[in-house]
């Protein structure tokens, strides 16, 4: 059995890389940095293909479907992403497709080719990467905001449509808030709050995930924020989001 993660060079992709070596799943790693994953396969104790691709593109995101597709592939897990602070009129056009690309579309192609598979044989689990910006509208990271609405919305219907045809194959979208991470170098941000730690939301995803959650969220403290944002008006939660954003600006 074998377990595909994307973004598994660093953060929450490589420690469930780990969790999952410790559960005995052989793994397929994916990410641009092919030094760091030939790093990491060092130090797992199974059997690891190592795939340099660059997600944001759709061409690479097939070839990582059929470098890594068969029947021994039991697991995927779209980890790649990145985000992006800012004002939407002055952030940069090449670099907020490049996010749209990686964080909607490589998640879209991979999970409706792997999920063609998974239902063939009955069997497999999908844990999207999404975040507790899914649930909101975040000004001064207004694209990265809507590309994880729209990872946790599809992957929501896919469960829903799963469940309906009583199928083996489950599906999941992981919801953290603020993680330690590379995340805040990338989109030039630094955290307003303490993070989770990424070890504790990837062993906290991957529990969820084999026990057929469909919605993941870690941490009590964000399950309460959510829980909250149904009392406050809609017009309210923008204005809320941008001075929590706000506070990240570095």
């Amino acid at each position: 059995m074998r377990a595909i993660i994307t973004g598994a060079s660093s953060g929450i992709g490589k420690d469930m890389a780990y969790i999952l070596a410790q559960r005995g799943y052989d793994l397929t790693l994916v990410a641009r940095r092919t030094d760091k994953l030939n790093d990491l396969a060092k130090r797992l104790p199974v059997s690891c293909q190592i795939i340099s691709a660059d997600l944001s593109d759709i061409n690479q995101c097939r070839m990582v479907y059929a470098k890594s597709k068969g029947k021994d592939a039991e697991i995927l897990i779209n980890n790649a992403g990145f985000g992006l602070f800012g004002k939407f009129s002055d952030t940069s056009l090449e670099r907020e497709i490049s996010m749209i690309q990686t964080n909607i579309t490589s998640v879209h192609v991979l999970t409706k080719l792997f999920l063609h598979d998974f239902r063939q044989q009955n069997r497999g689990y999908i844990l999207n990467v999404a975040s507790s910006a899914g649930f909101m509208a975040g000004p001064l990271m207004s694209t990265y905001y809507a590309s994880k609405n729209y990872v946790l919305r599809l992957t929501q219907a896919i469960h829903e449509e799963l469940r309906r045809e009583k199928s083996n194959v489950k599906i999941c979208a992981l919801c953290p808030g603020p993680v330690e991470t590379e995340f805040n170098s990338v989109a030039g941000v630094k955290f307003s709050i303490g993070g989770l730690s990424s070890n504790k939301v990837a062993q906290y995803g991957i529990d969820k995930m084999f026990a057929g959650k469909s919605v993941i969220v870690p941490g009590l403290g964000m399950k309460i924020t959510l829980a909250a944002r149904h009392f406050a008006p809609e017009f309210l939660m923008p204005r809320i989001t941008y001075h929590i954003q706000k506070c990240k600006e570095k």
